[in-house]
């Protein structure tokens, strides 16, 4: 069952810029940035321009517009940090693991000598997200 657009949450005042974020990318549908509790380095959020909850309030074309961008910068992250594997996952309701009431898609790569941080629990140094978005942005820029 989707509860009602909280038009407050943390998304979609980033996608107003009330709330900064380290945007990597953006086209006229959807937005990109760094998430703030990465699970490992280069974890990369891509967010439709669209108020909804879940996947299942998006339209087919904000659900096209959505997966559309997640290729583009999966592409991107695999190309700038060099993982030995990438998950890309889309989280609906809390109690599948969705903290944030606004439909998005996690980009995380996976190290194969590393464990995954737990998601959503340890803010990173915002030295290291903005080096990472620089790096990010620039890969998706040359696109």
């Amino acid at each position: 069952m989707q509860s009602e657009y909280d038009s407050q949450n943390i998304f979609a005042r980033i996608l107003r810029g009330e709330l900064p974020s380290f945007k990597v990318y953006e086209d006229a549908d959807t937005i990109a940035f760094l998430d703030i509790m990465p699970q490992s380095d280069g974890h990369t959020l891509v967010v439709p321009k669209e108020a909804a909850v879940d996947l299942f309030g998006l339209s087919e074309a904000g659900a096209a517009a959505a997966i559309r961008t997640t290729q583009i910068v999966a592409r991107a992250v695999r190309e700038t940090f060099a993982p030995d594997g990438i998950v890309i996952s889309q989280f609906n309701g809390a109690a599948a693991g969705q903290t944030v009431p606004h439909v998005h898609f996690h980009i995380v790569p996976r190290y194969a000598s590393q464990a995954l941080r737990g998601h959503a629990r340890e803010q990173a140094s915002m030295d290291v997200l903005k080096a990472h978005a620089e790096r990010l942005a620039a890969a998706l820029a040359k696109r």
